[in-house]
């Protein structure tokens, strides 16, 4: 299915098989991890990207380029495409992992397929790897849900209808150096409303924003049914 979806055939299966593996799955089984593929795939599509947006975009701004490229380079992103190829269907995980709903979890989806993108990479070469990720690209750019600044709109709506203005904690960092996991929650007149995770403190900042935007999208809601 994968394969089907990325319009490519992998001439090495081993490698969309490890691509596929996490680290759960391959310390029960003592076989290789996704983790070295992540590592690499994460930089082609940081590159990538880089790339596209700067021959789709020729008039903007570093800081235009910078916001679509955070916006698009996300966790919740990549684990929105894993699941557009799949990839939350076919991925390995060990018996803990899948108890605990593993095959749902963001960062193990975002993560498969940053290491399928480095399989690619790797089993047919840079043009072909630049085709796949732009095909992915360009239906990004038509979800409008990536580009929205939920820490702004939040900002607008805690203001309006609460007097306040929200304040942003991180309270957890975990993780190896080069994949960060951040934790942060946000309160809204002194009480804890939303939490999230990203790999920056920006992106789990947003996350957490869109949170509370849903819960009080639900007040709100429930205010005008008791009407």
């Amino acid at each position: 299915m994968i394969e089907k979806k990325l319009h490519y055939k992998f001439k090495n299966q081993k490698l969309l098989k490890t691509a596929l593996t996490h680290s759960s799955f391959a310390n029960e089984t003592s076989v290789d991890s996704n983790e070295r593929l992540e590592f690499l795939g994460d930089a082609v599509l940081g590159f990538v990207t880089a790339r596209f947006l700067y021959d789709h975009f020729p008039n903007a701004s570093e800081g235009k380029l910078s916001k679509v490229r955070s916006a698009i380079v996300s966790r919740l992103n990549f684990a929105r495409l894993a699941q557009e190829l799949g990839i939350d269907k076919e991925i390995f995980l060990g018996k803990g992992e899948e108890l605990t709903g593993g095959r749902k979890r963001e960062s193990n989806l975002a993560g498969a397929f940053e290491a399928v993108i480095g399989a690619v990479y790797l089993d047919g070469g840079y043009r072909k790897v630049f085709k796949i990720i732009t095909h992915l690209l360009k239906n990004c750019l038509g979800q409008k849900d990536i580009f929205m600044d939920y820490k702004t709109k939040l900002q607008e709506l805690a203001q309006k209808q609460y007097k306040s203005m929200p304040k942003y904690k991180v309270v957890l960092e975990e993780g190896p150096p080069h994949d960060k996991c951040f934790h942060v929650e946000v309160k809204v007149t002194r009480k804890v409303l939303g939490k999230g995770f990203g790999r920056n403190k920006k992106e789990a900042e947003q996350a957490a924003a869109k949170e509370v935007l849903k819960y009080i999208e639900s007040l709100n809601q429930s205010k005008t049914h008791e009407l």
